[in-house]
Order: structure tokens, then sequence, then C-alpha cells
């Protein structure tokens, strides 16, 4: 007991106090220790010119190493990163961008980009009216076809890159099932365009109209 009082109770509140402090100081100096993480970021286009339109298929993603404070870094949110490419002198054709336009929340430093620079095809933009080409699916009973097909609208405008704009032959709906159909059925759908470069103007549901009827050999052997 003399050796507990003397050596580990005499002064216990300044121990303790000691014990606090050294603690406190334990945690900021971990807290600003500084460290580097890697975020993946999109690039963004700003300030496209009305007359263009991008005919890159996909654009890279922008890697960042970043350095910091490991408590600011830990809770960095990806959507604080942004990496942009300004585009406003941009004109037709392809051309090769920096990746410099970064920014990053205070105390968040820039250690590398990669890639340092991307090239970035674009095209005039064109509009363009297409036929609607229904797309019918499933099986009719037996002695039945198909008559006609009709698409309401039957055309639709489109917009994009003027080079993959003038290599779409048709919009596509999506399949209407007429399986079992014995006369006519109005189906509501829609229409698309598979090259996702091209986009449909002002889109808005198609309505198709299977006609069937008795085939001819079905009459024949009747």
């Amino acid at each position: 007991m003399r050796f507990l009082r003397r050596y580990v109770f005499h002064d216990i509140g300044l121990k303790f106090f000691s014990l606090v402090i050294a603690g406190c100081l334990w945690a900021v100096v971990t807290q600003d220790q500084t460290s580097e993480v890697p975020i993946s970021v999109p690039v963004e286009l700003h300030n496209m010119p009305q007359n263009l339109e991008i005919s890159s298929r996909s654009l890279p993603r922008a890697e960042l190493w970043l350095s910091g404070a490991s408590r600011v870094l830990d809770h960095l949110a990806p959507n604080s990163v942004h990496v942009a490419v300004n585009l406003s002198d941009a004109q037709a054709g392809e051309r090769t961008y920096s990746l410099r336009d970064v920014a990053v929340p205070d105390g968040v430093h820039v250690k590398q980009v990669e890639p340092a620079q991307i090239q970035i095809r674009l095209d005039a933009r064109q509009t363009r009216v297409v036929e609607v080409r229904p797309r019918v699916v499933g099986r009719l009973a037996s002695g039945f076809a198909i008559s006609n097909v009709v698409a309401d609208p039957s055309q639709i405008t489109i917009v994009g890159p003027a080079n993959r704009v003038n290599a779409v032959d048709a919009a596509i709906t999506d399949p209407v099932d007429a399986t079992g159909l014995l006369s006519q059925r109005t189906f509501r759908t829609n229409a698309y365009v598979s090259d996702p470069l091209v986009q449909v103007v002002n889109p808005e549901p198609v309505r198709v109209t299977v006609f069937v009827s008795k085939s001819r050999l079905y009459h024949n052997s009747d």
C-alpha cells in the first residue's frame, strides 16, 4: 500500500490530466499526418459550342493522386473533385486537350493526373428525319399471317454528330408481341436508335398496329 500511495496514487489528478493531454496531442498529430490517395473522376466538358456534338464514343476517366491531411482525405467525396476541359474555342475534328483544369477542396493538392492529355473528336450537329421501323415478335395461330404493320408516327427526328446521324438507316421500336393475335391490335411502345451518340428529338410513344389475317395457303386449303 505504501508503494501504491507513493508511486501510483500520488498526484493522481495531475497524472490523469497529463494522460489526457498526451492523448489529445497524439490525436492531433495523427490527424495532421499527410497521406496520398488515388481517385477516379469523369472528365467534364464545359462551354460546348451549340453547333457541335461529341463524336468520340467514350471519354477516359481521369485518375488522380491527391495529397493532404489524413482527416481531410478520409472524408473526401468524389463529387468534390472536378477535372474539366474548356471547349469554347473548339471546332469540328479531332483535337488533343491537356487535363490541367482540376478543382479540389481546400487543403488537398494534386500530385498527378493520368492521362495528362485526352483526344476528343467533335462533329457538326445534324438533325434528320428517319423512318420508324416496328419490330414484331411472337408466334401466330396456325393458318394466320401478318398482313400489315403500321407505326404512328411513321417518322421521328434524330440529332447527333453528322457522320453518325447519316449512318442511321431507321429508328427501331421495342418489340411488340403478336402471339395468338387473330385480327388487328395496336400496341403502345417506344422507338430508339442503337447508336448511343444519336438521340431522338422529343421522344414520344409510338403506336404500332399489327394486322393479322388468314394466310393464302389456309384459304386455298378451304
